[in-house]
């Protein structure tokens, strides 16, 4: 992924454009942000390895949307 395509996909966010997966796991309780993707169908193509790393984790559940907006830190909560 190269600078410019970073540039792009940061100004996509700073105008509310970006693609972001709010994630949220129970015990822990704790809402992760996957993002930004430039594309709906680039965050789905890769949403599914973050929530496997996740699962590894063992929360009690993991529940996700998929959103368009902005998002800065913090990607945790």
């Amino acid at each position: 992924m190269g600078p410019l395509f970073r540039a792009i996909r940061s100004l996509g966010n700073s105008f509310g454009l970006a693609w972001w997966a709010r994630v949220e796991t129970c015990r822990p309780n704790v809402i992760y942000w996957f993002g930004p993707f430039l594309t709906r169908k680039s965050l789905k193509a890769n949403l599914n390895v973050f929530l496997d790393d996740l699962s590894l984790e063992g929360p009690d559940s993991i529940d996700h949307r998929l959103l368009r907006c902005r998002r800065g830190e913090p990607l945790t909560n």
